[in-house]
């Protein structure tokens, strides 16, 4: 949002709140609905695992703060991203407070509840399809669909709290270290998530119904 609102000294200016009241409902969406495995992998159209590239921030051509963050991508389970590629994408909202050069301070950060990205951390992302009047792009669950790798483990913002509940898989498609890393909860091991999640797409285990 913008200080001093109550006196607009250029269209631009105006179209940037208008803009932000625009965005009011994603501030709304951050009473999170936890989302679980099944959910994220269901509701993404990309799954990435790759390294932050870069993250910088800005204001589009229609007045609509966003973080831009480019991911060297490692794998992609879901969407057809092509490996070593990087991919693009925006998400809502400024890193920091922008002057806009006449008394006023654009303040559109970016809401509480949406994932922070830094510069070479490496992630699991369960993408959602792009805004269509924007382009804008976020997680799924926004916070809970971005893994952080540390240490060869894999946690979201929540520790990963409610990742696996009332989750549902055929037993005979898990082995030993999936089967108890969905009893266990907490960071989960790296390679042992990521195998399951390409799986899970690759032979379709949610259309099979082996998955819910």
């Amino acid at each position: 949002m913008l200080t001093k609102l109550h006196r607009f000294r250029t269209p631009a200016l105006a179209v940037m709140a208008l803009a932000v009241l625009l965005a009011a409902p994603a501030v709304h969406a951050m009473k999170l609905k936890s989302q679980n495995l099944t959910q994220l992998i269901s509701q993404s159209q990309s799954i990435v695992q790759g390294t932050v590239r870069s993250v910088t921030d800005g204001i589009d051509a229609n007045g609509v703060p966003y973080t831009e963050i480019t991911l060297a991508v490692g794998s992609s389970a879901k969407g057809g991203i092509k490996e070593g590629s990087d991919y693009t994408f925006r998400q809502f909202g400024l890193l920091k407070p922008r002057s806009m050069g006449n008394g006023m301070l654009y303040v559109a950060l970016t809401p509480e509840g949406f994932p922070r990205w830094r510069e070479g951390e490496t992630v699991v992302a369960f993408l959602r399809k792009p805004a269509s009047r924007t382009g804008l792009q976020t997680t799924v669950g926004v916070a809970q669909g971005k893994l952080t790798q540390i240490n060869g483990r894999l946690a979201n913002d929540f520790d990963n709290a409610g990742l696996f509940d009332n989750v549902e898989i055929d037993s005979r498609l898990l082995n030993d270290e999936q089967r108890n890393m969905m009893l266990q909860g907490g960071p989960v091991d790296a390679g042992a998530f990521v195998s399951l999640v390409g799986k899970a797409v690759s032979e379709n285990w949610i259309e099979k119904g082996e998955m819910k």
